[in-house]
């Protein structure tokens, strides 16, 4: 993807909807990880996929789907 080189830590994820989604912690592979300590995480770390990543605006990640979808599609493990 040609947004990869462009993320880094402290980047706030949204939704299609503008909507957030979370905070990025690091990028494990293809996997955003998301912070826990995110307001939106609950308290675990979460991981989305980078082909959900439609662009990149200054320090914030816009997602392909709305936040309750990219939400739905987390996982709470890399692997």
């Amino acid at each position: 993807m040609m947004f990869v080189e462009q993320i880094r830590e402290g980047m706030t994820v949204v939704g299609s909807d503008g909507e957030h989604v979370g905070t990025v912690d690091a990028l494990a592979g293809q996997l955003l990880k998301l912070k826990k300590d995110d307001p939106a995480s609950g308290g675990e770390h979460h991981f989305l996929d980078i082909a959900l990543v439609v662009g990149i605006e200054g320090e914030t990640i816009k997602l392909l789907v709305p936040a309750a979808e990219a939400r739905e599609r987390w996982s709470d493990e890399s692997d």
